[in-house]
């Protein structure tokens, strides 16, 4: 065997070494900036969704006026959602906000002139609408949290990791309550 063939070898190997490391890299880099832009999406939404709450909370307001508390309430709520400064601050200000959109929809069921009324039948339908997006990119969210996750607490991926790239959270139930079905009794 030539004198060459063993070195050619160990940079061969080397190289392929290399290689598998820079893919690996690569790879948990376009799972973090999938989480990002999932984040983003979120993000969107959210916006949309407190565009929305001004034009529900006037319309509310006409038929309703003596139910200051919960339209403060609402308005309160989506203040921290677009206050909010990490994700997930935003992601706890939004469940309160869900939480006060719900009561405010209970507080619109005691007018029927309101419930009637075409404005509040839109804004409640695209809210609606808003919701469904929201929670479609909160579970795209997850899943791309859950693909980076695997990328860098997996072998080797944990290797190449390291210390440069923590694991992320996503979303979860915003109550206990909410993890169990509702009963529902005629």
């Amino acid at each position: 065997m030539p004198a060459w063939v063993v070195p050619a070898v160990a940079v061969a190997v080397v190289i392929v070494l290399v290689v598998v490391w820079i893919r690996i890299y690569n790879g948990i880099i376009t799972a973090d900036n999938r989480c990002d832009n999932a984040w983003q999406t979120i993000d969107a939404q959210l916006q949309r969704r407190s565009d929305l709450i001004p034009n529900l909370v006037e319309t509310v307001r006409g038929y309703a006026t003596h139910e200051s508390s919960t339209l403060s309430a609402v308005t309160a709520a989506r203040a921290a959602v677009d206050a909010a400064g990490s994700p997930e601050a935003k992601m706890e200000a939004s469940n309160v906000l869900t939480d006060t959109l719900r009561s405010l929809f209970a507080v619109a069921e005691n007018y029927p002139d309101l419930k009637a009324s075409a404005n509040f039948q839109q804004l409640q339908t695209e809210l609606s609408d808003t919701e469904n997006r929201i929670s479609y990119a909160r579970m795209s969210f997850n899943d791309m949290v859950l693909e980076y996750n695997n990328a860098i607490e997996t072998f080797p991926g944990s290797l190449v990791a390291g210390r440069r790239f923590r694991p992320r959270a996503g979303f979860e139930a915003a109550s206990p309550e909410a993890r169990t079905a509702p009963e529902v009794r005629f």
